[in-house]
């Protein structure tokens, strides 16, 4: 990438410190005696409210504090007497990538960036390994850079350079979890309320999704509530017996002020429009399945005069608790663990002996990823419940070759080296591993948006609101017989108490057998000259068959999606870069 006129701020000696492409309104900045701060990203906060936060601070060290305070998701930067600072946000949706260039350590928001800078070679280890894990994949090996000597920096770590030493440091660690559901569903509703409050526009027109959850139907009311006549936006689905389209309507007539979109199937590209799909430059969409309608839709707010769009991304993250919190509440309160064990494997059919050894031995970190290496190609026991470390064992799909096993095994071997707990709370470090597994994956998508001219907000993604729900008792809004009732209770009053008792979540299966009957020929067309395959890592005679293969479940259609991303996104990395 290059940026024809640069935009540049500079230190207090006058010499370059920032330099790229951005609007005025995606920065404030700040100076207070030998102090500089740049914030860039969703933050309300001003340059004169900045510059007096910026006057408290005397060593980097202070930054912590400031940066705990800055409400929205933002990249942080910081200069303080010749030493320089730098982070994203602690979900993971603004990201730090780093390396050093003519001996000079750098950083940017973008590893491609710094990659062209460079002349970085794609790491193949690292896209073999995003072939395997696809949108499950977690940190720290979905945090990782495509790119041969370019480093990403944790969410919650910071950047710190000293003259020519560039070290970094953890500043932020999860909240303690205290708080009863009721108490912490007022914390939650304070802080959605402020998120959503503080992405409302000043001038033009604010949309959001409104597909029928509860998570973006929660933003629509709340939004409604600063600007009410926004646009909402749904799409219908393929699946007549999703409930989806009830619960919508009746969000619809409650919401009489605001125009609303509803777009027929037939008016969106199919699901797996390969030929329709934007390919984003820095790592793989994984999440392609559905960029084509993505693209599509965002050019449609934009004719509509939306440039500012909500969406509800995240929410299933922080309010749905994976079973990871049942290990520390069989020590504490252990009638109620076995009981929710029991409930679980009710609802869930959990079977008995994978439930009760994760339960008793849910293991270490470490342990954790050797498992998956020890694992890697083994068939997965069905519906096996995540008691562990983990989220989602990373399942090598058929059509990998040998010679691509193992990068991802050797990958994941070395992860089980460093990897450590996001929290010492099982139930908690479950939460972000969510909350950054797929923080990942959304930080592209707003880039689609982006393109078309629409700036696309995930208030579930703000650190404040992450925060929030990391102070409630995880087993306190893990009860199963409820659905998000941590969400439900901070958004009693506000969105009606129909769609909060909501227990059932539409299933979008129908749509992906659809795309994938549809645009099936242009797959199989695009890896008669595979990237992938020029590079040792995909058999493509074993991916056809597979793919004509009569399907029992959705696994190879998901499994298809990482590898169509890989190979796009190489293809794209591959190819001659323009000369400005």
């Amino acid at each position: 990438m290059t940026f024809a006129s640069p935009r540049v701020v500079l230190h207090l000696s006058g010499r370059p410190w920032l330099v790229g492409s951005w609007a005025d309104d995606q920065i404030a900045t700040a100076t207070a005696g030998q102090v500089r701060l740049a914030v860039f990203g969703d933050c309300p906060v001003g340059e004169e409210r900045l510059s007096k936060l910026a006057s408290a601070i005397t060593t980097l060290a202070d930054v912590d504090a400031l940066a705990s305070r800055l409400p929205g998701s933002v990249h942080l930067l910081a200069s303080v007497d010749g030493q320089v600072r730098a982070q994203g946000s602690i979900s993971g949706l603004n990201r730090i990538f780093h390396t050093r260039l003519d001996g000079v350590h750098v950083a940017s928001d973008r590893a491609d960036v710094l990659a062209g800078m460079t002349g970085a070679a794609v790491d193949e280890q690292s896209l073999a390994v995003r072939m395997a894990g696809g949108l499950a994949l977690a940190p720290p090996l979905n945090e990782r850079s495509l790119w041969t000597g370019i480093s990403s920096l944790a969410p919650d770590r910071c950047l710190e350079w000293t003259r020519d030493q560039a070290d970094e440091r953890v500043w932020w660690n999860p909240p303690a979890p205290q708080l009863s559901l009721r108490d912490g569903a007022a914390g939650v509703r304070e802080a959605l309320t402020t998120a959503v409050q503080d992405r409302a526009p000043a001038d033009g027109r604010v949309s959001a999704d409104l597909s029928g959850g509860m998570d973006s139907t929660s933003l629509c009311f709340l939004a409604a509530r600063h600007t009410p006549t926004m646009l909402t936006l749904r799409w219908a689905e393929a699946d007549a017996a999703n409930d989806d389209a009830d619960f919508a309507g009746r969000a619809i007539r409650a919401l009489d002020r605001a125009e609303h979109l509803v777009i027929a199937q037939r008016e969106l590209p199919s699901i797996f429009d390969v030929e329709n799909t934007p390919v984003e430059a820095e790592q793989p969409l994984v999440t392609n399945r559905a960029a084509a309608r993505l693209r599509h839709n965002a050019r449609l707010l934009a004719r509509h005069g939306s440039r500012r769009h909500l969406a509800g991304h995240g929410g299933d993250e922080l309010f749905v608790p994976f079973p990871g919190y049942l290990a520390p509440l069989l020590r504490h309160h252990p009638a109620l663990a076995l009981r929710r064990l029991r409930q679980n494997r009710a609802l869930k059919r959990w079977p008995l002996r994978p439930a009760l050894t994760g339960l008793l031995r849910p293991g270490t970190v470490a342990g954790w990823w050797h498992v998956q290496a020890d694992n890697l190609g083994t068939p997965l026991p069905p519906r096996a419940p995540a008691l562990g470390w983990g989220l989602q064992a990373v399942q090598a799909p058929p059509w990998m070759t040998p010679a691509g096993l193992e990068l991802v095994r050797r990958a994941l071997r070395d992860t089980a080296q460093q990897a450590r707990p996001l929290s010492d709370d099982l139930g908690q470090h479950q939460t972000l591993l969510a909350v950054r597994t797929t923080a990942a994956h959304y930080r592209l998508t707003a880039r689609i948006f982006a393109d078309a001219g629409v700036h696309l907000d995930l208030p579930y993604y703000d650190p404040r609101v992450l925060e929030a729900v990391l102070r409630v008792r995880t087993h306190e809004h893990a009860d199963p017989r409820h659905y998000k009732p941590l969400l439900a209770e901070a958004m009693r009053g506000i969105v009606p108490s129909a769609i909060l008792g909501r227990s059932t979540k539409g299933e979008f299966g129908q749509d992906l057998r659809q795309g994938l009957t549809d645009n099936l020929p242009a797959i199989l067309n695009l890896f008669d000259d595979s990237a992938l395959a020029r590079r040792g890592l995909v058999d493509v005679d074993t991916l056809r068959t597979r793919l004509l293969a009569p399907q029992r479940d959705l696994s190879t259609v998901f499994a298809l999606e990482a590898l169509l991303g890989c190979e796009l996104w190489l293809r794209t990395a591959t190819s001659p870069r323009p000369t400005a």
